[in-house]
């Protein structure tokens, strides 16, 4: 296959640019590619990472994936792009300064409408979801999460309605079962239906993949961001290798016990960002990453400037935490931790104004 300048060579690995937008400066922004193609047929796994240019764990994972000898070892093909916001990662940050909103809210979606052309950051996004939606079979997208946090993956609903039947949900989300157990992290589903529309997460890299494209995607949160971890950089590199042997791409069978970490509950979780606060302050947490929760337990104080208590802030789910927010200073209704929080809710479910009965 060609992605930009990279075409593939069976038993080769081969690197390249794929240009998607001019830069004022009259130079292209570009991503770099890597394809590592096998010398019989398979699958096509694509890999993407730093999105946000600070999540640098997964860059270093989607690097060091690729190795030079895993062509020779390939049924297939895998497809890497191992940072998808250069303008993110020249400032270690977030956004890219385009705009400065979330560059990963702005793949396709048969939802979206809008009398305005779209942003430049919706055109790079959508050219990258033409090059994936046309040859992915999978894709597993690296991310990072909070401050501390432990790595986990992201399960997103699916979702039916117009745009794909319940039974065609719900052959998708046992693909994409198998793709996150194979991985093996801890596995966190994505908010509720509702929620997730609202956030735009059906917008996201793998929430497109997954509910515009239909390809089995998932997130891989590893670790917290701006440095790269080590210990969750090989974990996520082993989950990688996981998720080929899956899907028939390496020999041998998936050891998801060799990622090395495992959820602290066994119950099905989701994220919530809670709790928040009705009352501003310093906030002093209680918890720390990992650290399972009762509903009732105090997540964090409220203190004054001086260090006195003005309030405290209690659970009101079963969980654990995932990661605590960035700073101390809270003002009202501010969050202030990430929760995996016990989920009874279906995986496969209808999209609200979408047709689903």
């Amino acid at each position: 296959m060609q992605l930009g300048t990279a075409e593939s060579e069976p038993g080769e690995l081969v690197s390249g640019w794929l240009d998607v937008t001019d830069l004022p400066t009259g130079t292209p922004e570009r991503l770099p590619v890597l394809i590592a193609e096998g010398e019989q047929d398979g699958p096509t796994l694509w890999i993407t990472a730093a999105i946000h240019g600070n999540e640098v764990t997964g860059l270093a994972v989607a690097q060091d994936a690729m190795t030079d000898d895993l062509a020779g070892e390939l049924r297939g093909t895998v497809v890497c792009l191992p940072n998808l916001n250069p303008a993110g990662l020249r400032q270690t940050s977030r956004t890219s300064y385009y705009d400065g909103d979330d560059p990963n809210r702005y793949f396709p979606d048969h939802d979206a409408e809008s009398s305005r052309p779209p942003k430049v950051q919706e055109v790079i996004d959508g050219r990258i979801y033409d090059a994936f939606a046309d040859s992915a079979d999978a894709l597993v997208d690296l991310h990072t999460a909070h401050v501390g946090s432990v790595p986990f993956s992201i399960r997103d609903r699916v979702l039916f309605g117009e745009h794909r039947t319940e039974d065609e949900a719900r052959d998708l989300a046992a693909d994409l079962e198998g793709l996150v157990d194979a991985f093996g992290m801890p596995v966190v589903n994505e908010y509720a239906a509702e929620e997730y529309t609202e956030q735009n997460l059906q917008r996201s890299t793998a929430g497109a993949a997954l509910n515009e494209a239909g390809i089995p995607a998932f997130t891989a949160e590893l670790g917290g961001h701006e440095v790269v971890d080590e210990e969750i950089r090989a974990a996520g590199v082993t989950g990688l290798r996981n998720v080929m042997r899956h899907l028939g791409m390496l020999p041998g069978d998936s050891d998801p016990d060799a990622v090395g970490f495992d959820a602290p509950v066994s119950y099905p979780v989701k994220r919530a960002v809670h709790p928040h606060t009705d009352t501003p302050g310093l906030a002093r947490h209680r918890v720390s990453a990992g650290d399972v929760i009762a509903e009732g337990d105090v997540i964090a104080d409220i203190v004054t400037p001086h260090g006195d208590r003005k309030a405290t802030v209690e659970s009101d789910h079963d969980g654990y935490v995932l990661g605590r927010m960035h700073g101390v200073a809270a003002y009202e209704n501010d969050a202030l931790a990430s929760l995996a929080v016990r989920d009874d809710g279906d995986l496969v479910v209808p999209r609200d104004g979408d047709g689903a009965e």
